[in-house]
C-alpha cells in the first residue's frame, strides 16, 4: 500500500497580490558604480522629479475616472505603472540591491531589471478606498518612512540606509552584495513599490509589511554558486 504524499499548501491569499517584486539578481557588483553610487543615481531622481509632475496630473485625473467608474482607465494604469517600475529600478541601484545602470523611463515599456515589479493590469476598485486614499495611505506611509529614510524622532537612519550603508563597504571590498542585505533591502524596495501603486491608484489592496511576500519571488541560486557547481563553467570564467 503506497504512502499518499500530503498535498501542497494552498497559496496565501497574500500571494496574489497586484503589485509582486520579482528578483533575478546575481549578488556581483561593480566596486567602482558602487563607490560613485551616489553621484551616478542623480540624473535619475532629475529626471524622476520631471516625470512625476506628469504623473501627479495623471493621478488626479484617474482619481476622478475611478471613483466615477470603478476601474482605472487603462492608458493611465499602464503610464503609471510604468513609471513605479522606474522608480522601483532606480531605489534599488540606490540601495544596491541591483548592479546595472538602470534605463530612463521615456514612457514606453522598460526592460526587465534584476529587481523588478509585476502590476496586474486594471482591476476593479472599491470606491470608498478610492475617495479617501491620502487619509488611508498615511499608514503605511509613516512605515515606509521608518522603513527607508529615518525611524524615530531623533533622526537615526531607517532599515534599508543603514543596511545600504554596511553593504557599500562589503561591495567595494569584496565586489559581491551579501545577500541577507540585498534581502532586507528587497523586502523593504518590495513595500515600498507597492505604497506607491496603492497611492498611485494603480491597486486599491493595501501595502503588506510581511518580508516572506517580496522575497517570495527571489532568485535563490546566483551566478557564483552555479560556477562553483559547474567545472566548465569554471575554466570558461578562469575560476579555480
Amino acid at each position: 500500500m503506497s504512502e499518499q504524499l500530503p498535498e501542497p499548501p494552498a497559496p496565501s491569499a497574500r500571494a496574489d497580490h497586484p503589485i509582486r517584486v520579482v528578483v533575478t539578481d546575481d549578488l556581483r557588483r561593480s566596486r567602482a558604480t558602487v563607490f560613485f553610487r551616489l553621484l551616478l543615481v542623480i540624473p535619475h531622481f532629475l529626471w524622476l522629479g520631471l516625470f512625476a509632475q506628469v504623473v501627479f496630473v495623471l493621478t488626479f485625473a484617474n482619481w476622478f475616472a475611478t471613483l466615477f467608474t470603478g476601474r482605472s482607465p487603462e492608458g493611465i494604469h499602464n503610464f503609471v505603472a510604468g513609471y513605479a517600475r522606474y522608480v522601483l529600478h532606480v531605489n534599488a541601484y540606490l540601495f544596491l540591491a541591483a548592479n546595472p545602470y538602470p534605463a530612463f523611463y521615456l514612457g514606453s515599456s522598460l526592460k526587465p531589471y534584476p529587481v523588478d515589479v509585476e502590476i496586474d493590469p486594471p482591476q476593479r476598485q472599491q470606491r470608498l478606498k478610492t475617495l479617501f486614499r491620502l487619509v488611508l495611505a498615511i499608514p503605511a506611509l509613516i512605515v515606509l518612512a521608518a522603513l527607508t529614510v529615518s525611524s524615530g524622532s531623533r533622526g537615526s537612519a531607517g532599515i534599508a540606509a543603514t543596511g545600504s550603508f554596511l553593504a557599500w563597504f562589503a561591495c567595494v571590498v569584496r565586489g559581491r552584495m551579501p545577500r541577507g542585505l540585498r534581502d532586507l533591502a528587497v523586502w523593504v524596495l518590495g513595500y515600498m513599490v507597492q505604497t506607491a501603486a496603492y497611492l498611485l491608484l494603480l491597486t486599491d489592496r493595501y501595502p503588506y509589511t510581511g518580508p516572506e511576500l517580496h522575497l517570495a519571488r527571489a532568485s535563490h541560486v546566483d551566478q557564483h554558486d552555479v560556477a562553483r557547481c559547474d567545472p566548465l563553467r569554471q575554466v570558461v570564467d578562469g575560476e579555480p
